[in-house]
């Protein structure tokens, strides 16, 4: 493999070829789990890139860098010359509703051009670039769509910088050695606090709230009867790194979830019992309005139960709670193309949350 470096471990003679992975967006919601994932394997080394900088350790470092300057950019991924494989996750939200933040076009479709040509341009052995994008794709934040969504199916009408991406992408990468490969996620369930696109931390600091508050725990929306489907960000790893190696995903999108789904009124009283406390009928809120004065209430929760200090704004974005729980039809896809080439792992997401809820609690990051 070109521009691989070498190793050796004192169990295993032989020679490794270190593959070197950049991971734009390191630190969000899906970025950290692909770092994570690679930095498990012993043939890669990787390089974070975001605006924060993480902690460094054995074959992982970090950038911090401005994707939207084109200069900052290019100066700080000069030396990336090893680049094997890049991972492209990072997102900036627009500003109000959670539904309307595929119009911010330019400035996410600045970041992905700015990294992807500084890296290509000083990595000959650049093999795949992974892009990140979701169902949106397909309209799913706008209304009753065509379901289960096929990745051949046509784009919504409108505004949506997904589009912007992946045709410049591919307009980017026409006659060259390196391929890309798009997964569309629904819903990524893990925690990066700061990030706006985790429905976990939402659910779990609602039901820490309304417990407090000693109310049971009420769906906050009008989603309750509708079909609905989800990613976690653990299970997008894992498809991330197939996609990134797998002959057969060069120049194809493949949806990525946890391959089953559910209704929120049959998992809700799962939700309830995570937490000890009782499940209650929806009553449809606003939860951006309803969580506008309980930060003093939270910082006092966070004092006197000893969780860790993320502040509330950091823990959780209650824009993308309201689109989530609004999102009153079916949001399905199918997986049958991924698992047709080769990636074949399922969550159970009824489990998954449950599992991570209770994570949440035993973390301390909610009581």
């Amino acid at each position: 493999m070109a521009n691989c470096a070498k190793i050796r471990t004192r169990s295993d003679p032989e020679e490794i070829h270190l593959k070197t992975a950049i991971v734009v967006g390191a630190l969000g919601v899906i970025g950290r789990y692909i770092v994570e994932k690679l930095a498990s394997l012993p043939d890669w080394q990787i390089v974070g890139l975001s605006r924060r900088r993480g902690e460094a350790r054995e074959r992982l470092r970090y950038l911090s860098v401005d994707l939207l300057d084109p200069a900052d950019t290019q100066a700080k991924l000069s030396g990336l010359g090893d680049a094997t494989h890049v991972f492209y996750a990072a997102f900036q939200a627009g500003s109000g509703p959670a539904a309307d933040y595929a119009k911010n076009i330019d400035a996410n479709r600045d970041m992905l051009v700015n990294s992807v040509s500084a890296i290509e341009r000083v990595a000959p052995g650049l093999e795949r670039v992974v892009l990140v994008t979701g169902t949106k794709y397909y309209g799913s934040h706008l209304g009753p769509f065509k379901t289960p969504a096929r990745e051949d199916d046509a784009r919504h009408a409108g505004a949506n910088y997904y589009f912007d991406q992946i045709d410049w992408l591919t307009s980017c990468q026409r006659g060259k050695r390196w391929s890309w490969a798009e997964l569309r996620p629904q819903t990524l369930c893990g925690f990066a606090p700061g990030t706006a696109m985790s429905i976990v931390p939402v659910i779990a600091v609602y039901a820490a709230i309304l417990k407090e508050l000693g109310q049971p725990l009420a769906f906050p929306g009008t989603a309750w009867e509708s079909l609905y489907q989800v990613t976690e960000s653990a299970h997008f790893a894992n498809a991330a790194l197939w996609a990134a190696t797998e002959s057969r995903c060069a120049g194809q999108a493949y949806n990525i979830t946890n391959g089953d789904n559910f209704r929120w009124r049959d998992l809700w009283p799962k939700i309830a019992e995570a937490f000890d406390m009782p499940a209650a009928d929806p009553k449809p809120l606003s939860l951006v309005s309803f969580m506008n004065d309980k930060a003093p209430l939270w910082d006092a929760m966070a004092k006197r139960h000893g969780l860790k200090p993320y502040r509330f704004d950091q823990v959780v974005a209650w824009p993308f709670g309201d689109y989530v729980f609004s999102c009153n039809w079916d949001v399905m896809t199918n997986l049958t193309k991924s698992r047709q080439h080769g990636f074949h792992e399922v969550v159970d997401s009824e489990e998954m949350f449950v599992r991570l809820l209770r994570r949440f609690r035993n973390e301390k990051i909610v009581p």
